[in-house]
């Protein structure tokens, strides 16, 4: 695997958004930097938040251990080996009370004032992700209140992600191994360490990776799996990884999919008779589980 320079993903202003310019990153990156989103001020907050809970001691943390994709993942010494060299803590949807019943949370004594901080910030970037799909709609000739009127958004199914990579640890050059996000939308924030790499052509070989700066009080946006089926693969979802640096790093992600009941199938503006459905008809939450099963955290 070979490694170009430092380059930067396209951006796009919230406070002045061209749908158009969005098309095009979705389509030749399947990336790019959201600025003017009006969260700027808020990052640091949460990851102060975030290192609180990833400072604590590891059986505090065991004691909130995944389940049900929610909760805590140790760093595991084995993975280190294979290049996930990370712990992480899924916070999962809070729309209605059956699902957020399903979050673990560490206790008011433990770490006081933690879980309201944790939600005001999983809301703010929910808030963000919406405005960006009405906005994703109008990218692909459709009213921006599709996803909405086709019941997408509606109690979504939204993942908040803390992670935190150690920095040196184990011998390989990935701490974070290469892969596409499963489902729709997903809005990153780091800490400004760098490490993150994307792959623009994941069938090359080999993967030529190609490093993406750092855009302070920037989301990074990426299209996942589930949209890239969306939209007949007009918009890509890229693979990409974190490399080595031997910097603690620390980073968060919101991954924005679709109510389990919504059916994904070709949107309208994105096939043809020369260009027909590849994919068929299926319900969102059918293939989340089928690729979360699949797949070993």
């Amino acid at each position: 695997m070979t490694s170009q320079s430092t380059f930067s993903l396209p951006t796009i202003d919230l406070s002045s958004p061209n749908p158009v310019s969005i098309r095009q990153a979705c389509i030749d990156y399947g990336f790019f930097y959201l600025v003017n989103h009006g969260l700027e001020n808020d990052f640091p907050k949460a990851f102060d938040q975030s290192k609180r809970f990833f400072s604590l001691p590891l059986q505090h943390k065991l004691n909130l251990s995944y389940k049900e994709f929610r909760g805590y993942i140790p760093l595991h010494p084995t993975f280190a080996l294979l290049g996930d060299s990370k712990e992480s803590f899924y916070i999962g949807p809070l729309a209605d009370s059956t699902n957020a019943s399903l979050n673990q949370w560490p206790s008011q004594e433990l770490l006081a004032d933690w879980r309201p901080s944790i939600e005001s910030i999983y809301w703010k970037i929910f808030g963000v992700g919406k405005k960006l799909l009405s906005l994703i709609a109008l990218s692909l000739n459709m009213d921006e209140g599709f996803f909405e009127k086709i019941g997408a958004i509606n109690k979504p199914t939204a993942f908040l992600r803390l992670l935190h990579y150690p920095g040196e640890m184990g011998p390989h050059e990935e701490i974070c191994s290469a892969h596409s996000d499963f489902g729709t939308l997903t809005l990153l924030v780091t800490d400004g360490v760098s490490g993150l790499q994307i792959c623009r052509d994941k069938l090359e070989e080999p993967r030529v990776w190609e490093d993406v700066s750092h855009i302070q009080g920037a989301f990074i946006v990426n299209i996942g799996d589930l949209m890239e089926r969306w939209t007949n693969c007009l918009y890509r979802s890229t693979m990409h990884r974190v490399k080595r640096t031997g910097k603690e790093r620390y980073s968060m992600a919101l991954f924005l999919d679709p109510h389990p009941d919504c059916v994904v199938e070709c949107l309208e503006s994105c096939c043809s008779e020369t260009s027909p459905p590849r994919f068929t008809p299926i319900r969102s939450g059918d293939y989340m589980n089928e690729r979360l099963t699949n797949t070993t955290v």
